[in-house]
């Protein structure tokens, strides 16, 4: 099975891949961006594909969101990882050698306060995934730059950890989820779904389509809006809920769809807060 992941072997994405299928051989297929994992999906090129999706800490990764309601994928599984932040560099290197440090985005986003209180001045520079700018610190030689990463990235690349948990908070996790083409037979035990969908102007719109859902024993346990694409002031709504019976949700939806613009199911799958192996390819 081939797995597309934003990064290279040992960053966290390969970390929630080994989450989801530890006992199935994996062929994983880098890629640069999130975009990448999406159009290798789209392409063929890898079985599925896994994205963050949000974080205790930098909040929701929008751009992913845009990414799997764009293009024709579905949500088949989910994982949540406890992330924790390490400052390496070169095995010579002392912390107070550090001038610059590199790391994805998101994965600066989590360190904010750590950088903001660095002893020295410090220049932080945006990259590509965290494993991917740890290696390049060993490929390039590069004197007087940190990495931000997991620690497995520092004993498979050689670095020295300068620091420790340098993450703004402790209990720091992150939701990965899990997508391929759409219409794949899936497991069953079925009990969460998230969703797409617009609104009217109407007073009220949002808080009936709410309503809709709590009678149909629907409960509502993510909600986040995101611009329309080429409008003025629109948005789109990007909902998770969960249920005891898939026959509720999709009488719930029956009920709920027409009032609804532009609604699409992003994924139907089972729950996994207990990040127990996906039962997938059950």
């Amino acid at each position: 099975m081939n797995i597309a992941i934003p990064g290279i072997e040992s960053c966290f994405h390969d970390l929630a891949v080994r989450a989801l299928f530890p006992d199935v051989k994996v062929s994983l297929i880098p890629c640069s961006s999130f975009d990448g994992v999406t159009q290798a999906v789209a392409d063929q090129k890898a079985d599925f594909g896994v994205l963050a999706i949000e974080n205790s800490i930098a909040g929701s990764i929008l751009t992913n969101y845009n990414l799997i309601e764009g293009g024709a994928f579905e949500i088949y599984d989910e994982v949540f990882l406890n992330i924790q932040m390490y400052l390496m560099a070169l095995p010579s290197a002392s912390i107070t050698d550090i001038t610059q440090v590199h790391s994805h985005p998101v994965a600066l986003l989590q360190c904010r306060k750590y950088l903001r209180e660095f002893q020295g001045p410090l220049t932080v520079i945006e990259g590509r995934d965290t494993a991917t700018e740890a290696k390049r610190i060993v490929t390039e030689n590069l004197q007087g730059v940190a990495a931000i990463a997991g620690e497995e990235v520092a004993h498979r690349y050689g670095l020295k950890i300068l620091d420790r948990h340098i993450q703004d908070i402790k209990n720091n996790q992150t939701r990965f989820v899990l997508i391929g083409p759409s219409g794949i037979i899936t497991h069953k035990n079925l009990n969460k779904a998230s969703i797409k969908f617009q609104l009217g102007h109407e007073i009220g719109s949002l808080s009936k389509a709410l309503t809709i859902l709590s009678d149909h024993g629907i409960n509502l346990t993510k909600i986040q809006s995101l611009p329309v694409l080429g409008t003025y002031w629109r948005y789109a709504f990007f909902v998770d809920v969960t249920f005891d019976d898939l026959q509720d949700f999709e009488k719930a939806m029956t009920v709920l769809t027409p009032y609804l613009k532009n609604y699409k199911r992003l994924g139907v799958y089972a729950t996994n807060r207990e990040n127990a192996p996906s039962r997938l390819l059950i």
